[in-house]
């Protein structure tokens, strides 16, 4: 699962990392260290060229008549897509990219829940895939959303916990996004595990409240020892 995510670089940052070409100005995007489910935030998609829209964290099916019935879809497993109504029909048309810097999990221990903070080493954008959605309110007004697939976690990161993003190395952003020159089949198989540099590291409590959000979140404590996986 991942609930809790970061995007810390600001606007111009993300367009030149990402090549971004159009960047929808109708938001108002700041660095978050602690970016929670129904928050709205920057999301890729491709339409002839690279697009960032606002949409908010927690997938809404285009047929829900009411959101409140369903359960907040804030992930969507990598393996059982193609069988759930609420993705299904997303996969062909309506890939994204979820821009984040870096993701927490909980690992349980003896004593409580200790969060990581997981990111690459040198905080560079993890480019996670995730499914959008256009629903329709009562007003007609339309809302966007998105989920964030996981898959199960690589090897190095399974003592933090079982599931994982799945990332999307940079190179290959274009097969998952572009929906009109690349089949499902080809973009489906790029929903591996990411077996290579990140890094987990233990973090304070601070994090557990969603409104704390600074860059306190990510601080590391000093037990246990951060780990970098290569």
């Amino acid at each position: 699962m991942c609930g809790r995510k970061t995007l810390t670089k600001g606007k111009m940052e993300i367009i030149e990392e990402l090549s971004i070409q159009i960047w929808d100005d109708s938001f108002d995007h700041k660095p978050n260290y602690n970016v929670a489910p129904t928050q709205t935030m920057p999301i890729l998609v491709y339409d002839e060229q690279r697009i960032v829209k606002p949409m908010c964290w927690g997938l809404i099916p285009k047929w829900a008549k009411d959101p409140h019935n369903l359960p907040m879809f804030i992930n969507a497993r990598s393996e059982t897509l193609t069988e759930k109504r609420s993705f299904s029909n997303l996969i062909g048309a309506n890939r994204c990219i979820v821009i984040a810097d870096g993701y927490y999990e909980w690992r349980k221990t003896s004593s409580g829940k200790q969060p990581y903070y997981i990111t690459k080493p040198d905080r560079s954008i993890l480019p996670m895939a995730g499914l959008w959605s256009q629903w329709l309110d009562s007003q007609g007004v339309p809302v966007f959303t998105y989920t964030v697939i996981t898959t199960a976690a690589s090897h190095d990161l399974e003592f933090v916990h079982p599931r994982m993003p799945a990332i999307i190395e940079k190179e290959n952003i274009n097969i998952w996004l572009d929906c009109d020159n690349n089949n499902s089949g080809s973009a489906l198989n790029l929903l591996q595990p990411l077996q290579k540099g990140l890094e987990a590291c233990p973090v304070s409590n601070f994090v557990n409240n969603v409104r704390n959000n600074s860059s306190h979140c990510i601080v590391k404590v000093n037990e246990p020892p951060a780990i970098l996986f290569k």
